[in-house]
């Protein structure tokens, strides 16, 4: 029956003396099989709170531009460049990022509102009242919120309103940068 012993176990044929604690071979045997063996993941199904990660480009994305301090920005680029021009030509880049901003959260709505209007149509053919009426809700959210950008974009269009608050931040800081300049090199010196 030499056919079947490829079948049986061979031990090794070493003949060193192997030393194991007996807290090593558990960890040895625990670590051979893998995590996922036992251990279901949880990545297929999204939370609201991951769900509302995917969506990038909504309102939220101009607020938190909006909420930005670039007071620490404007201090470093004074300290790196003292030029009044330098400081004009950083608040004219915010200006332009403030706009793609507002340009992509625009484009996102008006995206959004198409799809919706889309499902609108096509559940009220099926006469599903309730999700016509959720989406409907839906779409004015939509409508509001791309009224906000919208005025947003005319204020800072006219240097006004919640966009402000970046420019001055950003001045404000570059300011401060100008005066650290000047109190080292000249109010420090002792004559």
């Amino acid at each position: 029956m030499g056919i079947f012993n490829f079948l049986k176990r061979r031990e090794p044929e070493i003949d060193i003396p192997q030393i194991i604690s007996l807290n090593s071979t558990k960890d040895q045997e625990h670590a051979d099989i893998p995590e996922n063996v036992f251990i279901q993941s949880d990545a297929v199904g999204l939370t609201e709170k991951e769900e509302g990660n995917i969506v990038d480009n909504n309102i939220n994305l101009l607020f938190s531009f909006l909420d930005r301090n670039h007071e620490s920005k404007g201090y470093n680029d004074a300290l790196i460049n003292p030029d009044v021009n330098h400081l004009n030509q950083n608040l004219d880049a915010i200006k332009n990022e403030l706009l793609r901003v507002v340009n992509k959260v625009k484009t996102f709505y008006e995206d959004f509102i198409r799809e919706i209007n889309y499902h609108i149509d096509s559940r009220s053919r099926s006469g599903m009242v309730d999700t016509v009426e959720e989406l409907l809700m839906k779409k004015g959210i939509a409508e509001s919120h791309i009224k906000k950008v919208l005025e947003i974009e005319a204020d800072a269009q006219n240097g006004t309103g919640d966009s402000q608050g970046v420019l001055i931040s950003y001045t404000r800081g570059f300011k401060n940068g100008l005066a650290a300049i000047s109190h080292h090199s000249i109010l420090n010196r002792k004559f």
